[in-house]
């Protein structure tokens, strides 16, 4: 059964679209059939998939506004092992079209349900805000991955995207949950990485994924080589990190009942 997720925080900068990417990869890279839908106008995942998103004919605006079929938008990464539902500016429209349209919450989730049965996992990367776009990846979902730098802010803005995602489960999306808080752009030789990391353990226990992401200049690099960094350096830190973190997701999810 396929499991859709969105990776999420209403702050930037925290490696939630290096996250997307290269989470994809890796779980192509375990053999599981993944579709990573951008839904950011930024467009970063797209471009990070090696798929130009100033060239698209049509992108997840279409898709959303249009009621344009996703496999009619579908793009192949460049390592040729997962699918992208691509983005580019033209999404921004989505935020202010979206209104005007009856189900507005829920124009993602009817859209991926024709799609389900052909993934094991769907990977939504989120812009940075609790916009419309996000509002309607959470109501897509079954469970939301927080990228968390170890900062001294961040346990301060976890604290709102916890409560959005409680009021999304309490009034469109029973099944939504916290898939868990991983842990990015980690430095071993900070006291105050070492401290939030703590901090985060000591409040979210097993929640936490004990994958941690490290500093790594290979997943600073490989975006603009329009790939993951398993592609660009399967054996760098960062992508011997992604690997474990799809390891440890694909275990949690099998040992889960039902």
């Amino acid at each position: 059964m396929v499991r859709i997720i969105s990776i999420a925080n209403q702050k930037g900068g925290v490696g939630k679209t290096t996250t997307a990417v290269n989470l994809a990869s890796a779980l192509a890279g375990v053999r599981k059939r993944v579709l990573l839908v951008d839904l950011d106008p930024q467009g970063n995942a797209t471009m990070g998939c090696g798929v130009d998103k100033h060239e698209l004919e049509q992108s997840t605006c279409d898709v959303l506004l249009e009621n344009v079929p996703p496999r009619k938008v579908l793009q192949r990464s460049a390592e040729d092992q997962f699918d992208v539902l691509p983005s580019n500016t033209d999404l921004t429209a989505a935020e202010v079209g979206l209104m005007n349209h009856s189900m507005r919450e829920r124009r993602l989730a009817l859209a991926l349900k024709p799609l389900q049965d052909e993934y094991d996992y769907i990977l939504i990367d989120c812009p940075p805000s609790l916009s419309m776009l996000t509002i309607n990846a959470l109501v897509a979902s079954d469970g939301v991955l927080v990228p968390l730098q170890t900062e001294y802010y961040a346990l301060e803005g976890l604290t709102g995207l916890l409560s959005t995602i409680e009021q999304i489960r309490e009034y469109y999306n029973s099944r939504l949950k916290l898939e868990g808080i991983l842990r990015t752009m980690h430095d071993m030789r900070n006291r105050l990485s070492a401290e939030v990391s703590r901090q985060l353990i000591e409040h979210f226990g097993d929640t936490v994924f004990r994958t941690i992401i490290p500093r790594n200049v290979r997943v600073a690099e490989a975006p603009s080589h329009g790939q993951s960094v398993l592609l660009y350096d399967r054996y760098s830190r960062g992508a011997v990190s992604y690997m474990a973190l799809a390891s440890e997701m694909v275990r949690r999810h099998e040992s889960q009942p039902g």
